[in-house]
């Protein structure tokens, strides 16, 4: 069977759908110029409810990436006090969402939720570091099979106000697993386990359970950027 040619829309992306339909419908009364806005806004705004299917590696131990985007951090850093991990620095790679990019997020890898916070806060540009410590956001720790853990944290950026969580504490996930999304625009961390390199560069493109973030099961040293 083939793959359908245009990606299915998430169902919670709906309701918003509908609403800017029938705000174009309202906007065209008034004028044509303004109906062809209102038409362009609803054609965005199904665009971003797309929610395409993935091709997920198997592999255990395999870390993929939460989000699609941009990595735009890649550095040591502390993971939420809230979820009562050991204040040490961990290498943490950040995913940047625009407006554009589908923001379905999945599970890094395959665990168990042990524990999930939420915290409310500001909303700096998520591209800028100080987001993961000032903006509102949705903190996730997973526990794995071998007794380490992932944290994984949505974090609302300049435009969104609004993170949205599908799974609770206990819920045994699954790699490349859909567990929430983030309207509109934001940014997604990810805390691997001490000594574990990221296999990704800053500026590169990921892609929601696809791209390879980092591997658990190997020693290879991280990926070096070469400069264009």
């Amino acid at each position: 069977m083939r793959p359908p040619i245009l990606a299915p829309i998430h169902r919670q992306g709906w309701p918003f759908i509908a609403l800017f339909a029938l705000v174009t419908v309202g906007l065209a009364a008034i004028s044509s110029f303004l109906g062809w806005i209102g038409l362009l806004l609803t054609a965005w705004c199904v665009f971003f409810f797309r929610d395409p299917g993935r091709a997920v590696p198997d592999r255990a131990g395999l870390v993929v990436s939460p989000a699609d985007g941009i990595v735009t951090l890649i550095e040591p850093a502390v993971p939420p006090r809230e979820l009562g991990l050991e204040p040490t620095p961990r290498p943490r790679i950040s995913v940047f969402m625009n407006v554009f990019d589908v923001h379905v997020n999945r599970a890094p890898i395959a665990g168990t939720v042990a524990r999930m916070s939420y915290r409310p806060g500001s909303f700096f540009n998520a591209s800028l570091d100080k987001a993961s410590e000032q903006n509102e956001r949705q903190s996730i720790r997973l526990a794995l099979a071998d007794g380490r853990d992932i944290v994984m944290v949505q974090i609302a950026g300049l435009v969104a106000r609004r993170i949205v969580n599908w799974v609770a504490e206990g819920d045994a996930l699954a790699t490349g697993q859909r567990l929430g999304m983030i309207r509109f625009g934001s940014r997604v961390d990810i805390y691997l386990p001490d000594g574990v390199q990221p296999l990704v560069g800053e500026g590169q493109r990921a892609i929601a359970g696809e791209t390879v973030l980092a591997d658990l099961a190997s020693d290879e040293p991280a990926r070096r950027v070469i400069p264009l």
